[in-house]
């Protein structure tokens, strides 16, 4: 590995990141002009963007097989003509249809980054997986938080077209393409430990790789699904709801920047337990506060959901080594699907637990398109405002599950000592 240049590919994996984190936070953003602008409900915006969840999880289970064959390399080359593709028919997208498969690319994309750039990581820095791995997913958030922040920005300045917001995506897709360009790679650690392709395929199916992949789905739908919405469930708590998501984002980032080093100093089932209980209760009080407390209590949230994805990659990487590249692929291509579920059902538990809180005598349509300033517009706000609170009500009943489970694989763990 004397010709393997860490610290530039490490650097280059985090802009990748950047550049899927910044497909995240500018769509959650675009929930309600996309239905307004192309007259979709939140069901089918909900479909749409779980398109690029369903897009990344296609990339995983396909790249991350592949990752040992045809190096990490080439799927890094998928990755970045998928990125540039799904941006710029995303800019000229016309509806429906071509939002879908411009999502889907991006989710391609997307899930293109975590097949290659996973195992290139845990490869590179086998002493230390999980403190790295914490290190290159604080980027997701962080671009997370540059996305918000410049589609706040847009508007503040008149831009408000989401189209522009879409377009600052290929600058970092650039960049990040030039970085890994002409670059050499390491085999990944499956290959040089020297477990063959049938250990990889029976540490995949064991029962404790089930039960984590299990654990995934509901780790990632809890994080990925509510953030995705969450500019949307509590559109009127703020002037400026995506600021919610930007202070989400930028507490998961310092947490897995700087907790690195305690979170790799602790057992991870401690670690999963733990956010498990913050996650819940945060999504409770998101659910019954108002104002500013619901700050405080997204800040709890995001602490919860800081560090499930990387510790869920971290522990299967330490504690099932031979699952090897497609191990990682499967457990981000889980995450991934759990979203992708998340997407469609959050929108239509929104749209029902809107509809329920119309007041008696009153209709959806009339208040939708009410004029801004009228009494019917007042209540639609509260209207709405309602419909999301109940919703995150709802969501806390995964992370109460997550609870029990991760309970349970703490107690196990301790039994094998």
């Amino acid at each position: 590995m004397d010709n393997i240049k860490k610290t530039q590919l490490f650097n280059a994996s985090c802009v990748a990141l950047v550049v899927t984190a910044l497909a995240f936070a500018t769509r959650g953003s675009f929930v309600e002009a996309w239905a307004s602008e192309f007259n979709l409900t939140h069901a089918q915006v909900g479909w749409i963007v779980g398109t690029a969840f369903w897009g990344f999880t296609l990339a995983m289970v396909f790249g991350g097989p592949l990752v040992d064959i045809i190096g990490i390399g080439r799927i890094i080359s998928i990755a970045f003509f998928c990125h540039v593709t799904g941006i710029i028919l995303t800019i000229i997208a016309t509806g429906f249809w071509s939002l879908f498969l411009s999502t889907l690319l991006v989710g391609i994309a997307n899930g293109s980054v975590e097949a290659a750039c996973n195992p290139l990581i845990t490869s590179m820095y086998t002493d230390q997986k999980t403190r790295r791995l914490n290190r290159f997913h604080a980027w997701f958030p962080t671009g997370i938080v540059i996305g918000g922040l410049a589609v706040y920005l847009f508007k503040q300045v008149g831009l408000a077209d989401w189209r522009y917001a879409m377009g600052i995506m290929l600058l970092p897709t650039f960049v990040y393409g030039y970085m890994f360009l002409n670059k050499q790679f390491p085999q990944t650690e499956r290959v040089v430990s020297g477990f063959s392709y049938k250990d990889m395929l029976k540490a995949c199916i064991s029962p404790l790789f089930l039960f984590m992949a299990f654990c995934m789905l509901l780790t990632a739908g809890t994080e990925l699904g509510t953030n995705q919405w969450i500019a949307a469930l509590l559109a009127n708590v703020s002037d400026n709801p995506i600021l919610l998501l930007v202070w989400i984002s930028g507490i998961m980032a310092l947490a897995r920047q700087f907790g690195g080093t305690l979170i790799h100093n602790m057992k991870s089932t401690v670690v999963l337990l733990t956010s498990s209980i913050l996650a819940f209760a945060g999504c409770i009080l998101m659910g019954y506060t108002q104002g500013a407390m619901v700050f405080a209590a997204a800040g709890i949230f995001a602490l919860g959901i800081a560090f499930f994805w990387p510790s869920m990659l971290g522990f299967v990487s330490e504690n099932i080594p031979q699952s090897g590249a497609l191990g990682l692929a499967i457990m981000g291509g889980i995450g991934f699907l759990g979203g992708a579920i998340a997407q469609p059902v959050l929108g239509a538990i929104f749209d029902a637990q809107t509809a329920a809180s119309v007041p008696a005598g009153q209709t959806i349509e009339v208040l939708k398109a009410a004029a801004a300033g009228t009494q019917e517009a007042f209540t639609w706000a509260q209207v709405t405002l309602k419909g999301g609170a109940l919703t995150l009500r709802m969501v806390a009943v995964i992370p109460a599950v997550l609870i029990a489970f991760f309970t349970f694989l703490h107690l196990w763990k301790r039994k094998q000592v």
